[in-house]
């Protein structure tokens, strides 16, 4: 353990240098020792001031980088005008008054100024409840802070925005740095900086008083004595002191504020694909119908309003407020229903479209607390002794090393040493041994040795060491035929998914030294303590919800093949190796194959064992390279690599900070239960965007067929541009209904919005459209036959207009997502605004905003021919929605079928 004074003197408050930048912080420069760089901070080993920490904080700002800081109203407002529909719409009210269209022109403004003003609003309320929701999970920091000069230092958590530099803190394993430090003290620090450097191996930190002068030339990152916000702790303990935060820190410089920003996500590249094509038509379409007019009918310029219009009528202007909406009322149902929050909205509709789910077993499909199995010496023979032997080391390591709570392997094995009844005579009590020394376990020496003192036996200390098999046969003295049976005996042992602690022990003179890992050696071999995972109760019903949904469970564990394989037999997912056989894919496989080689292993494996981090993030990669849409459920230092790789990163609320900082959805237990009802969430929330684009694309497509051909075919303007826009306006208003839908969702297969078939649905269910649409001009020929002039005008304008606001309310109900009758009776709100909808497309010819808008009353004979329309087009429509229904879904619930099939024969054999 390395350490500084704790008299180090500090500079007066006031008198501190603070919000340097990161480049020229003392802390990091090759010359400063410790004392100048605490001194120049104005701080020391005890810690800042209650008081002084308030006013640096109120001069240097939250410790949060700028990328997290909140973005005030105006300015989301303002940039609501770069989203690409709003952009098109923009610059074609501009284009209308350029050629004094001002009816157009207010109208086209009015709509981009409605669309902005409700996306900007929902987005802050989205962030605003997003923040509180994020409150809940905040990272908080150990800080070492005193009330006053004279009195101690007191450590307590505190908000990581509120640590300010000269303050010290504590770092302890899976705590992520909060700041850029410099180390005070440091017990077998090691972190994980892969954030700034790429490198995927944990660093060793120390608490050095001078920079290495070795490691000059190989930058900052490569200096022991420094850690930096964005490193994560994955070993040992910690004090330091806080030399940078928020902007100043090099995370901030090395990221220029681009480490807050997501990937594109699934829902994104969807809704910009989507977008792109149908702003190509919006661009076609003027053009397309000035060239036509001035071709067939000798039109000029005087069309552009009409044109522009048609290009309006084609756009879904909606699509960002609702998007927005629907996402955040989603996330909000979620946090307040099931204690899921959601950190990043298109991360839920991600949720809906996820395919296959990968997850470790512990605490996931076993809970975190293992069961001793049997102990039995190196004959296989059954013997208690071996128990409490291992029952010392486990005691006194947790008494000795001083550690915040027992491992899950130790609470395991002292449960079942204290209910193994009394010690008979001559068998280990472990109650009746003294501790002395602990070399504590670490992943390089993969044993932990506890050096106690025997009743009875002065001037003798007895070494006991436990851990992993090969390691402690290692420290064992005995031949190489001996080493490898009993290392035979262990892979059949843990080939039936028993998990193995090896125990062995020796005496050694007493002495006053320290003990060091070079005393473990020649050990006497004691036996093996086999231990067994309990399945969590709820797991296999949630297995069974999933695989309904059409989800696949991938098990990535670091555990051994034969442990995980059973879990997952009992539980009942079928392990298939790469031969089709009942089998695990080890890491070793995975490191052989390639990346297109692993992207069919991962597709048809379940079990991935002996995985370190950079093969699970490898293998949620390839299942994304695959096709599928993948989520990750983690919660340590060593899932950071997956949870960034997937599609959504999950985690449980009580995962280590690293952890919950990368994911986008935290859940409030690790509970497959809580993964469905967010699955379903998304689902839900797709469904309801999924549903308002094809209703609106498919009837503004069909319209606008029919405006292009009625204003090829008629001697006039089919519809004016003020009754276009209005049209759109009122059709927009009725939209909003879908943010309020909470239709029952298609628990048969994710929700993916896929571009093309968008495209191929919105062209039939357009031309369906465009049909009934040509047939009401018939309607109002027959109507209208011997009106005349401008009088006619005006009544094909109100007819057309009432039709097209009938047909689209029509579609709202006909269309709305679901197949069953009792999905279709559902959605109050949908059904509520078609029937308004509905009303203001046969009232508003009628009031006297008619005649403003130049429409006029229409004689009876047109509704009652118009109603016949009607029905044939909801006829029509209910055809062509079974015929797409039955030709498409088909596959996927088949798919989905028989993998619900196979799980629960899998699961019905295991029980029988």
């Amino acid at each position: 353990m390395n350490s500084v004074p704790e008299g180090s003197p500090a500079t007066a408050p006031g008198h501190v240098t603070t919000g340097a930048p990161a480049a020229v912080v003392p802390g990091f420069d090759a010359g400063p020792t410790l004392l100048q760089t605490l001194r120049a901070l104005g701080t020391g080993p005890r810690g800042l001031l209650e008081a002084e920490a308030e006013i640096r904080l109120a001069r240097t700002g939250e410790n949060v980088l700028p990328a997290r800081r909140p973005v005030p109203w105006p300015r989301r407002f303002l940039r609501s005008f770069l989203d690409p529909f709003t952009s098109v719409l923009l610059w074609l009210g501009l284009v209308s008054a350029l050629v004094t269209a001002w009816g157009t022109a207010c109208v086209i403004l009015a709509l981009v100024a409605v669309s902005c003003l409700l996306r900007s609003t929902e987005e802050h309320r989205a962030d605003r409840s997003t923040q509180a929701l994020r409150e809940l999970v905040a990272t908080t920091a150990t800080v070492v802070r005193r009330s006053s000069g004279d009195s101690p230092p007191r450590e307590r958590e505190v908000p990581v925005a509120d640590l300010v530099p000269g303050d010290v803190i504590r770092l302890r394993p899976g705590d992520l740095v909060p700041a850029d430090v410099r180390l005070l003290r440091a017990d077998g620090l090691t972190v994980h900086q892969s954030a700034l450097t790429g490198e995927s191996a944990p660093v060793v930190k120390q608490a050095l008083d001078l920079a290495d002068p070795a490691l000059s030339g190989a930058g900052p990152f490569a200096q022991p004595q420094s850690c930096f916000q964005g490193s994560g702790v994955t070993s040992g303990s910690g004090t330091a002191v806080i030399v940078a935060t928020g902007g100043e820190t090099r995370f901030a410089a090395a990221h220029d504020g681009r480490a807050g920003q997501q990937r594109a996500s699934a829902f994104d590249r969807s809704v910009r694909g989507i977008s792109w094509t149908l702003i190509r038509f919006m661009l076609l379409t003027p053009p397309l119908v000035l060239m036509a007019n001035a071709a067939l009918r000798g039109r000029g310029l005087e069309t552009l309003p009409f044109a522009v219009a048609v290009a309006v009528g084609l756009t879904p202007e909606m699509l960002p407020v609702i998007v927005t909406t629907t996402l955040a009322r989603g996330a909000a149902r979620l946090a307040r229903t099931s204690g899921v929050i959601v950190k990043r909205l298109p991360a839920l509709h991600d949720l809906g479209a996820v395919d296959v789910l990968c997850l470790d077993k512990t605490g996931t499909l076993t809970e975190d607390r293992p069961v001793v199995a049997a102990a039995t010496d190196g004959r296989d023979q059954a013997d208690p002794d071996v128990l409490r032997w291992a029952a010392v080391n486990a005691l006194w390591t947790l008494q000795l090393a001083d550690l915040p709570t027992a491992d899950a392997l130790d609470e395991a094995v002292m449960d079942a040493a204290g209910g193994d009844g009394p010690p008979s005579a001559g068998t280990v009590d472990p109650d009746a041994y003294e501790g002395v020394a602990v070399l504590p376990f670490d992943p390089v020496r993969r044993v932990a040795t506890a050096v106690v003192r025997r009743p009875g036996r002065l001037g003798v200390h007895t070494l006991v060491t436990k851990g992993a098999v090969e390691a402690v046969l290692d420290r064992c003295a005995m031949d190489g035929e001996e080493r490898d049976r009993l290392l035979a005996l262990a892979d059949r042992k843990a080939a039936s998914g028993l998990r193995l602690l090896a125990v062995a022990r020796a005496d050694r003179a007493s002495r006053a030294g320290a003990y060091t890992s070079a005393d473990e050696r020649g050990l006497t071999f004691l036996g093996l303590v086999a231990l067994r995972d309990v399945p969590v109760p709820s797991a296999a019903d949630a297995l069974g919800e999933l695989a309904r949904r059409g989800v696949r469970v991938k098990v990535l564990t670091g555990d051994h093949p034969g442990t995980a394989a059973r879990v997952c037999a009992d539980l009942g997912l079928r392990a298939e190796g790469r031969s089709g056989t009942d089998d695990v894919v080890t890491a070793e496989l995975v490191d052989t194959l390639s990346d297109a080689e692993l992207v069919g292993v991962a597709d048809r494996a379940v079990v991935f064992a002996r995985c370190t981090p950079e093969h699970k993030a490898r293998i949620v990669s390839a299942l994304r390279s695959g096709g599928g849409t993948t989520g990750f459920l983690g919660d340590g230092v060593n899932d950071l690599p997956a949870l960034r790789a997937a599609d959504v990163g999950i985690c449980p609320r009580n995962a280590v900070d690293v952890a919950r900082e990368a994911a986008d959805v935290v859940l409030a237990e690790k509970d497959l239960t809580a993964i469905d009802r967010a699955v379903l969430a998304g689902r839900r929330s797709s469904g309801n965007i999924a549903a308002y684009l094809r209703i609106t694309l498919s009837s503004n497509l069909g319209n606008v067929i029919a405006m292009l051909t009625a204003g090829l075919m008629l001697p006039f303007l089919p519809m004016l541009p003020a009754q276009v826009l209005v049209q759109n306006l009122c059709f927009d208003a009725a939209q909003l209904a879908f943010a309020f839908d909470r239709p029952p969702a298609s628990v048969l297969r994710p929700t993916v919005l896929r571009p093309r078939d968008f495209l191929r649905f919105v062209t039939g269910f357009g031309l369906l459209n465009a049909a009934a649409d040509l047939a009401t001009f018939g309607v109002l020929a027959l109507a209208l036959h011997n009106a005349s002039g401008d009088g006619g005008e005006a009544a094909f304008h109100a007819g057309w207009f009432t039709e097209n606001l009938l047909t689209q309310a029509l579609v709202m109900v006909l269309l709305r997502t679901g197949r069953s009758a009792v999905e279709r009776r559902a959605g109050g709100p949908l059904r509520a605004a078609a029937a308004g909808l509905a009303a203001v497309g046969v009232a508003l010819p009628l009031t006297p905003l008619g005649p403003f808008l130049g429409m006029s009353a229409l004689p009876p004979l047109y509704y009652l021919l118009l109603g016949s329309v009607l029905g044939l087009y909801a006829v029509g429509l209910t055809a062509a929605r079974r015929r797409y229904e039955r030709r498409h879904p088909a596959d996927a619930s088949e798919a989905v079928k028989e993998r619900v099939g196979a799980w629960r024969g899998a699961r019905s054999a295991r029980t029988h």
